[in-house]
């Protein structure tokens, strides 16, 4: 199950619980590519806390809407992965886009004066 909100200044966080298989992948790439192209959205926030399973399409959304947002400069933070999905971010290369924090502190790293976005 995924939760997707924009909200100011072009942040888009997806709260993802549960368990994400490739149907369920395809409907979120979907939404969220769409929202990108548009220009509703510049950042991204992926806050897995409740999410028990993610297999490799789980990687694919994510690094699929990381390069969806390189044209506008984009940003891209995933929240609170499960041990053994930090160990995939980081073998992908998405190590340095992981973060131990709320929702909350990574609006305000994302959306903050020094990134003027």
């Amino acid at each position: 199950m995924a939760d997707i909100e924009i909200i100011d200044n072009g942040i888009l966080i997806a709260t993802l619980r549960g368990e994400l298989d490739n149907h369920e992948a395809n409907r979120i790439r979907t939404h969220i590519s769409s929202s990108i192209f548009s220009g509703q959205v510049r950042s991204v926030i992926w806050n897995l806390e409740g999410l028990g399973f993610m297999d490799s399409a789980g990687i694919g959304l994510i690094l699929g809407r990381m390069r969806d947002l390189v044209p506008v400069d984009g940003e891209t933070l995933i929240l609170n992965p499960s041990s053994t999905m930090e160990k995939i971010f980081n073998f992908s290369g998405l190590g340095s886009n992981i973060r131990r924090c709320t929702v909350d502190q990574a609006i305000g790293e994302i959306g903050g004066v020094l990134h003027e976005k």
